[in-house]
């Protein structure tokens, strides 16, 4: 056991310097940096995110639960009338240690009024460009369907295939058969990781556009219903940022967190409250937008050089 940072100074400066090319980025285009509170009542409906709870903040108050993105207060802004704007900020995510994950990171979340998919993708690139200038990846990014990705690197076409040919295609382990069972998101969600994005190269930008729509999150639908206007954006198999083209449908939106917290009960995990705050701003109307989430941390990694988180924060997750 150590008692030092994890990083030295010259790191601390790194990312200084770093973060104030991100502002510098969202003051050119009059984007307005605001604050979202870190705790709240309600947490992610997400069966693949897990909250993290807090007790003992006060005898009268239920569990409250440390956010997982800023993206409900931001999104309750927007909808009373807030600009453009975006959030630099500490979040909390249950579940995720390793060489590109901790369990609190900094999170750059930001929301662009009528903006469609190719106009938020495009702000994405020019952010990350921006930020990491001389150390953005040589070659052009390049930009797939998620159907394409997979059809390029597994073989088989992600709308249409069965679950038992994602099996199939995925392992040919009785455990993992067994623990994934009929989970069709699961397996897709396993492909993803495994195969698809391992085919993406490391001196390049990916991005993965079209989401299948049980997995459009808050993304609004495309044209197309069997897909949502969503995209990922690589650095080989490391993915930096996760945007979408927003759900303004409060209905719609209402009917999503329902079947999240039904997967909840049917995998066992713990059914967190719904944030009706968010769905009372939802159903008094949010503008048309498009938002991002990208991992400042990640970022950096690419910056600096490395392959593992903990040389870029100045403390590595303590037990």
């Amino acid at each position: 056991m150590s008692w030092r940072p994890s990083s030295n100074a010259d790191v601390a400066r790194q990312r200084s310097a770093l973060l104030d090319r991100a502002r510098s980025w969202f003051r050119s285009r009059a984007v307005l940096e605001v604050d979202t509170p870190a705790l709240s009542s309600a947490a992610v409906s997400d069966p693949n995110i897990r909250s993290l709870s807090v007790s003992g903040v006060d005898g009268n108050v239920g569990p409250l639960f440390l956010h997982t993105s800023p993206e409900f207060c931001m999104k309750r802004m927007l909808a009373d009338g807030y600009p453009d704007i975006y959030s630099i900020c500490r979040v909390f995510r249950g579940g995720e240690l390793g060489r590109s994950h901790q369990p609190e990171f900094t999170m750059i979340e930001w929301y662009r009024l009528d903006f469609g998919l190719a106009q938020i993708i495009e702000d994405t690139l020019q952010l990350i460009q921006s930020v990491l200038r001389d150390r953005t990846p040589p070659r052009p990014s390049v930009q797939l369907s998620y159907r394409q990705a997979f059809v390029d690197s597994v073989g088989i076409d992600p709308l249409i295939a069965s679950t038992k040919e994602l099996a199939h295609a995925a392992t040919t382990d009785t455990a993992l058969l067994d623990a994934l069972g009929d989970d069709r998101s699961a397996w897709l969600d396993l492909l993803f990781s495994t195969t698809v994005a391992d085919s993406f190269p490391r001196d390049r930008l990916t991005v993965v556009t079209h989401f299948p729509a049980d997995q459009a999150a808050l993304a609004r639908l495309a044209d197309d219903a069997s897909v949502a206007e969503r995209f990922e954006v690589f650095c080989g198999t490391l993915e930096l940022a996760n945007g979408y083209v927003e759900l303004t449908d409060a209905g719609e939106l209402r009917a999503r967190f329902d079947r999240d917290l039904k997967k909840r009960v049917a995998a066992g995990a713990p059914v967190t409250p719904i944030d009706e705050r968010f769905l009372e701003a939802m159903q008094s109307g949010l503008p048309d937008c498009a938002g991002v989430a990208l991992g400042f941390e990640r970022l950096h990694l690419l910056f600096a050089e490395t392959r593992d988180i903990r040389d870029v924060v100045s403390f590595e997750f303590e037990t």
